[in-house]
């Protein structure tokens, strides 16, 4: 059985192929025109299913070794280049995934290279200092040319972290001091907080909360745990804070045709978040923050307007709460600006804003009045990593000199148009497409039908991922252009008109 459905499988392979190489042969796009010379592969190349059988025996072998249940296959980075993964079987995919969302310029993009091999920059790849007490001469330098270029409205200030769970899990720590010094009004802890913060105990420990919503997804350690309610396996057996859950706006699509239902929805909502905040100041745990993502990617690629972003950050600055966007997954151009906050059109859209991801180190920008006055307050060993911003500084040079946001807009318009036919052709079996940029998503029938539509894409040579229940979600590099669009259009148009 499995034989014959690999033959299938390959045979289709095979057709499209031949139908890539075909100009004229197009049924729901047609070939985009390369605007350069890429430095990638011309299309998909399948040899074997995936996983194959080199890939299983490595998972074999790792699987003596620690937990494997969540690995998909192995991967050749060596012979990846640029929107096209390699795995260890020799097959080459599109990849619309990118490590979850995490690859700004595709893969082994010259430029990276170019940074590596300058023995000016050795010293940083080779000595990884603790930032909080010993960080190298160039480091101010490279913040101000990385992170600081890109830095969100009304914020010069920047904490680099390791990943985006920590950068979330310090973005609230630096919340809750915030907030108890506002309460002291000054920043000296009296000597009761002192002592009964060693035992857990109030008022050293404080009896405070962070509201976030049903949907969102903020990292894995115990406090953005706290605030991570996508699937139930993140949370189970762990246990955690009583703090406020809102709900998020359940749009309607295309947004443009249920502007009022939509507009009562986030009336609702909004409602409910200052319910919650009242309720949970009377039950003793004030909320000290609001911590939202621009888009909910994990939980379902979940949209919400400006309108309904600006009355929350309004409802923060009501309430005495500090506003934390978490722009871990949005962050770094898929929407088609730098931010996706900055769809909102406002110049204050934050107090906080976390990133990790295509930033390649994570971290939060953050207002001067948040800032943590004594050491050790904020602090890890680490704390980021100094050759990361190298890299990023060339990433955005690269952004820049190609002008990659534009590319994204362009190809983002081309990807949703392209999903909009496809839901139009197979109404049974999709529905929902929404995006902004490349940040793309549609539904599928149910969450089994999603499962096994992403495998057999893969099998035919495009690499997707889930999120929520049943929707696949697109997460290319920024230097993902029109004519992949239209070979993974093609490719999963093939695969729908097949699907029983």
């Amino acid at each position: 059985m499995a034989s014959t459905l690999l033959s299938r499988q390959l045979a289709l392979s095979l057709q499209v192929n031949l139908r890539l190489a075909a100009p004229g042969c197009r049924y729901v796009s047609k070939a985009a025109h390369k605007t350069q010379v890429d430095f990638e592969y011309d299309g998909p190349s399948m040899k074997t299913q995936v996983p194959g059988p080199h890939s299983l025996e490595l998972t074999k072998r790792l699987g003596e070794i620690q937990n494997v249940a969540a690995i998909n296959f192995f991967c050749n980075y060596e012979e990846s280049r640029g929107n096209y993964l390699v795995d260890v079987d020799g097959n080459r995919m599109l990849d619309i995934y990118t490590q979850i969302s995490s690859i700004p310029i595709g893969y082994n993009h010259p430029a990276l290279q170019k940074i590596m091999t300058d023995p000016q920059n050795v010293s940083a790849f080779v000595n990884r200092p603790a930032l909080g007490i010993l960080p190298p001469k160039s480091f101010p330098d490279k913040l101000t040319e990385s992170l600081l270029s890109v830095a969100p409205s009304g914020m010069a200030r920047v904490q680099t972290m390791a990943c985006g769970s920590c950068s979330n899990e310090n973005a609230f720590k630096t919340m809750f001091i915030w907030y108890r010094n506002k309460e002291r009004g000054h920043s000296t802890p009296s000597d009761d907080d002192i002592t009964s913060c060693m035992i857990n105990k109030s008022p050293g420990c404080p009896d405070l909360s962070i509201l976030s919503f049903m949907g969102g997804f903020h990292g894995r350690t115990m406090g953005s745990l706290a605030t991570t309610h996508s699937k139930a396996i993140h949370k189970l057996d762990v246990p955690s804070f009583d703090w406020p859950i809102a709900p998020f706006p359940m749009l309607q699509y295309p947004l443009e045709e249920f502007v009022r239902e939509n507009t009562q929805e986030e009336a609702r909502c909004l409602e409910e978040v200052e319910d919650l905040i009242v309720k949970w100041r009377q039950k003793g745990m004030p909320v000290a923050g609001i911590v939202i993502e621009p888009i909910q990617a994990e939980g379902g690629d979940n949209h919400a307007s400006p309108a309904f972003f600006k009355s929350l950050r309004n409802i923060a600055r009501k309430h005495s709460c500090a506003f934390h966007v978490d722009e871990v997954q949005t962050g770094g151009g898929a929407t088609g600006k730098f931010w996706a906050h900055e769809h909102w059109g406002t110049d204050d859209p934050a107090d906080i804003v976390s990133f990790s991801k295509k930033l390649l180190t994570g971290g939060f920008f953050y207002k001067p009045e948040l800032q943590a006055e004594k050491p050790y307050r904020i602090f890890n060993t680490w704390m980021g990593d100094p050759s990361k911003n190298l890299l990023l500084a060339e990433v955005l040079n690269v952004i820049r000199r190609e002008n990659l946001l534009a590319e994204v807009t362009r190809s983002g318009k081309a990807l949703l148009q392209g999903l909009h036919e496809l839901q139009a052709k197979y109404p049974g079996l999709l529905s929902r497409a929404r995006g902004q940029g490349t940040f793309c998503a549609i539904d599928v029938c149910n969450g089994d039908t999603r499962d096994k539509l992403i495998l057999t894409t893969r099998n035919m040579g495009v690499y997707l991922g889930g999120c929520g229940d049943q929707s696949i979600r697109f997460r290319p590099s920024l230097v993902f252009k029109e004519h992949h669009v239209h070979i993974f259009l093609n490719i999963f148009n093939d695969i729908l008109a097949q699907h029983k």
